[in-house]
């Protein structure tokens, strides 16, 4: 397990020393002076709207998972969700991959469920996240203006495509686990009981464990209320990096809220490459986009590119060690606990198995 671990971390940082040289040899004449003038000039106003509405997505997303949580706890407290929320994207951001888990070990504790359950919920949640933002997305690309101007329309409609039929795929897959999940389940173990280190078993385990999940769905309603949260809260975020751009006060930054949600899927794909309390991706991504698809100055999209990180990513730090400190609670006790407890659940295999035909 720690072997796999630190293999994983050496591909993300080769792959992030790449993206950091690529950087640098584009960067050779770049501008000191003019970085720290255009970053000191941002209108404050507009930073404090952008950490109201980043605070305000996350208020989103507790509510969201307590209409997960319904079924099973429709007592849920709102607020101990919200504080497990913002002490999980806390551990997130400071610790990277090993803190994605606190945030439903810490909900699972409170309202005393299975984690495995909490692991579900998870899934299902970046399901919704996927098609809440790729239904802005598309939107954004296909029916407003503003895109269809930037050099790269192109590409970027393909990309459109393509997470389009992505979304469709899972939902898909959603649809036939929650129809047929133990049956897929069984499948799966049957068919991959030959290879070594219980794979089918683990296989398997995941996939009742995701049913799980689906299950929180309780109803027309419920999903009708889960999409909206979903979207209103990514639009929300939007609103957040289009007062970040907006507070540099210049031309190339002005950007309309569809040109901006583009900018988004940049960041969103750049997350995906991080190393624990460094990041990297997001910067990296943000950056390279404004630069090249915006046309926006070296600097200015330096700038940019770092301050809506902080503002997306970094500014929920402050709240969550509070709030971790009030609830004494360290963050790398939880990671490890959590990740402990997840591999414990799949190694015992908590899910009745079913009898092969």
């Amino acid at each position: 397990m720690g072997k796999n671990r630190n293999l994983i971390l050496g591909a993300v940082a080769a792959i992030l020393a790449a993206l950091v040289y690529v950087q640098f040899r584009t960067w050779q004449h770049f501008d000191w002076e003019t970085f720290w003038s255009r970053t000191g000039q941002v209108h404050k106003l507009n930073i404090i709207y952008a950490l109201g509405f980043s605070y305000l997505a996350y208020v989103m997303r507790a509510y969201r998972w307590m209409i997960f949580l319904r079924p099973v706890r429709r007592d849920a407290s709102f607020m101990g969700l919200l504080a497990s929320t913002f002490i999980g994207f806390t551990g997130l951001a400071l610790l990277g991959r090993p803190g994605e888990l606190i945030r439903p070990y810490l909900i699972a504790r409170k309202e005393n469920l299975p984690f495995s359950s909490q692991l579900g919920v998870w899934a299902i949640e970046r399901i919704f996240d996927l098609g809440a933002f790729a239904l802005l997305l598309l939107v954004a690309i296909f029916l407003a203006v503003g895109p269809r101007k930037l050099t790269y329309y192109g590409t970027i409609r393909e990309g459109g495509f393509v997470l389009a039929g992505l979304v469709v795929i899972l939902a898909v897959a959603a649809q036939v686990i929650a129809a047929k999940g133990n049956a897929v389940a069984a499948w799966v173990e049957r068919e991959f009981s030959h290879l070594g280190s219980n794979l089918g078993q683990r296989i398997a385990f995941r996939i009742r464990e995701f049913r799980s999940g689906l299950n929180t769905i309780h109803g027309a309603s419920s999903l009708i209320q889960l999409i909206v949260v979903s979207a209103v809260m990514w639009y929300t975020i939007g609103l957040a990096f289009q007062q970040v751009t907006h507070s540099y006060g210049v031309q190339e930054l002005q950007m309309p809220i569809s040109k901006v949600i583009v900018l988004m899927g940049s960041s969103v794909v750049g997350s995906l490459i991080q190393l624990p309390g460094v990041g990297g991706g997001p910067q990296l991504a943000t950056i390279a986009t404004l630069e090249h698809v915006f046309d926006v100055p070296h600097e200015l999209a330096a700038s940019c590119g770092i301050l809506l990180w902080l503002v997306a990513f970094v500014s929920v730090i402050p709240l969550g060690l509070l709030l971790a400190h009030k609830e004494r609670l360290s963050l790398r006790r939880l990671s490890r606990e959590s990740q402990q407890e997840d591999a414990d659940e799949a190694r015992n295999l908590e899910f009745p198995k079913l009898p092969r035909s």
